[in-house]
Order: C-alpha cells, then structure tokens, then sequence
C-alpha cells in the first residue's frame, strides 16, 4: 500500500529527476533538485526540490537547511541572469503538497499593474502556458547553463 504522505507530487518528481526523466530537470544541486515549474505563469517560475523529500524545512537538520536555502538563492540568482527580472519571490508552503519544496519566482516590470505587487498566487495559474520542452527548452537551457557556472 503507498503512503499517502510519501506519495506526493514532489516525491514523484523527484523519483522522475532521479531516473533522468524529468522534461522540466535544471539540473542537480547539492540539496536535491532544481526543475522549471509546470505552469510558466511568469516566465522562467522554477522549484527547488529537496533530496531525499522532507516534510518541512524544519525537518533538515542545520546544515542540509542551509544547504537548501543557499541552492534556493542560487537557483534564483540565475532565474535573475536568463530572465532579466527585477527581483525573485520565494516561497514554501507544503500545504497542498506536505513535502518541502521552494518555489522561486520572477517578478517583472512589465506584468499588468494591478498583478506586479500582488502575491504571485493571485494570477490564473490555469490559464498559464504549461512547461512544454520546444516551447521552454532554450530557456531550461540558459537555466542549467547558469545554475552550472554558479
């Protein structure tokens, strides 16, 4: 029988990046995995996965949460480089999925006006273009090439 709380959509992409068959995969970090999110909301929206999942950040122990968070500035020092944003919101949540997992999102100064100072829930993440590899693949490029070099 699966656990339920084991068996989480982050689990099952980190099980995919594990194997090397995770369209989205940036590339390997020291605390798990840098991928580019599934609803491209924002251009260049991506996650830091962590390996093996936790529930929370406060279940690493001190220095794999260092780890993590230094990997979260890194992966968003270079969503900074390839997308030009003018800043990088992060967050971690692990309410609706109850494994730890930072999404790092670019906020840009041509986003609609009434949406640049609002949560970066508020936009229709439904209506947003999903990660598709012919699509987003220059950028999933770019992304690994930065990440690579920092």
């Amino acid at each position: 029988m699966v656990n339920a709380v084991n068996d989480t959509a982050i689990h099952r992409i980190v099980a995919a990046c594990r194997d090397e068959n995770y369209p989205a995969l940036i590339a390997r970090m020291s605390s798990g995995w840098a991928v580019v999110g599934t609803a491209q909301f924002l251009r260049g929206y991506c996650l830091l996965l962590p390996d093996p999942v936790v529930p929370h950040l406060n279940a690493l122990p001190t220095v794999r949460r260092e780890q993590f968070l230094n990997d979260m500035a890194r992966l968003g020092d270079a969503v900074l480089a390839v997308t030009a944003a003018v800043r990088i919101n992060y967050a971690m949540f692990g309410n609706v999925e109850p494994a730890l997992h930072a999404h790092v999102i670019p906020r840009y100064n041509d986003e609609a006006p009434e949406l640049r100072s609002a949560h970066p829930w508020t936009y229709d993440w439904s209506a947003a273009p999903p990660f598709d590899s012919q699509a987003h693949g220059e950028l999933l490029l770019r992304l690994r090439a930065a990440v690579s070099a920092s």
